[in-house]
């Protein structure tokens, strides 16, 4: 009986979560909760669209709530998951707030650097969990990468680059807000290369100055950039180059080079490599396959979103900040709202 009472004692109790915005980028967090049912449970699902709320319901099996209300004022209700377009964020985070409830945001924070600012200044006052989705943190290849540099394998670092590939056809840019600064705050920096420059940044640290050219080329009809080449430099003086485009048929794997005094790693893809100096060569892959690269931006697995899911829960139960919080991703802000000004400036610009 008493073995009985201390294995029900010890059991962590279930979290709930509310889910607000049911467009594209749902599928994979249905699909991760759906697997993490033993750790949380869906209370509600809402989007303003009722056809939205019957797909949504009709294939994951999830329950849906015809009003965000029903889910801010849950007092059950541990979290939220927001996956609403960017321009949303700021409001929704301060109800969040104002209920205690905490939040896992899709990315980006915000449509600019200053309302990125107030999402992550609204959280830290209220004393709530912010999490932000930057599924690539958890990449295995990326996570062991970043264990290897953070342990000194590469030595000091002299060079940290990143180029972005993707393909876009003009249809996606058709879609009503897809690409403006009223309602995504930008094009490719923050819709698409807002991943690889976090993985960047966890790697080599946050540039300390960038001077670029962003432009929207010949190939989209579209407010915003869909094409930029940066050169940084870091606070220790090593230098980079950030090239990112959603123009370059059919779409290619992202990569990430850092090179050291001791060696270099390159991350392509869900593969990398190190090659070290003295001649030892670390093979590294990745089956996760999270690229959305091609011409289709969902086309990948949804194990790294999970691992994002898990990784939030744990937070919460921990009482730790997420790995990808939102004070680490408004360091990724910084340097595309930096990149983004250098370029309208023609001038070095600090981060």
């Amino acid at each position: 009986m008493l073995e009985e009472l201390a294995l029900t004692v010890a059991q962590p109790r279930k979290l709930r979560a509310g889910i607000i915005g049911l467009g594209m980028a749902s599928a994979p967090h249905a699909l991760s909760l759906l697997d993490l049912r033993d750790r949380v449970e869906v209370v509600g699902a809402f989007s303003p669209t009722e056809a939205r709320r019957k797909a949504f319901a009709d294939r994951f099996g999830l329950p849906v709530v015809d009003s965000a209300d029903h889910i801010f004022g849950d007092p059950s209700i541990d979290h939220v998951i927001v996956l609403t377009p960017p321009n949303t964020h700021l409001a929704l985070v301060e109800r969040a707030a104002t209920s205690g409830k905490h939040v896992l945001l899709e990315k980006p924070l915000e449509i600019s650097l200053e309302r990125s600012r107030q999402v992550v200044q609204t959280a830290e006052r209220a004393d709530i969990k912010l999490g932000v989705v930057l599924q690539r943190r958890f990449r295995p290849v990326f996570t062991e990468t970043a264990r290897l540099i953070g342990e000194g394998m590469l030595g000091e670092i002299v060079s940290a680059s990143l180029r972005l590939c993707n393909w876009r056809d003009q249809g996606y840019y058709d879609a009503p807000g897809r690409g403006t600064l009223a309602r995504d705050g930008g094009g490719v920096l923050l819709t698409q290369a807002i991943h690889t420059i976090d993985q960047l940044i966890a790697l080599a640290g946050l540039p300390t100055q960038a001077t670029a050219f962003a432009a929207t080329s010949r190939v989209h009809r579209m407010e915003t950039e869909d094409l930029v080449h940066t050169a940084l430099r870091f606070a220790n003086g090593a230098l980079g180059a950030l090239s990112a485009t959603t123009a370059a048929y059919p779409g290619f794997p992202d990569l990430i080079e850092i090179v050291g005094t001791r060696g270099t790693a390159r991350l392509e893809g869900d593969d990398g490599v190190i090659h070290l100096a003295n001649g030892q060569r670390i093979d590294l892959h990745d089956d996760s396959a999270d690229g959305g690269s091609g011409a289709n931006p969902m086309a990948f697995s949804h194990g790294n979103h999970r691992a994002v899911h898990q990784d939030f829960l744990d937070a919460i139960m921990t009482d730790r900040q997420p790995r990808a919080s939102g004070a680490e991703a408004l360091k990724a802000h910084r340097l595309i709202d930096a990149i983004l000004r250098a370029s309208a400036t023609g001038e070095r610009v600090e981060v």
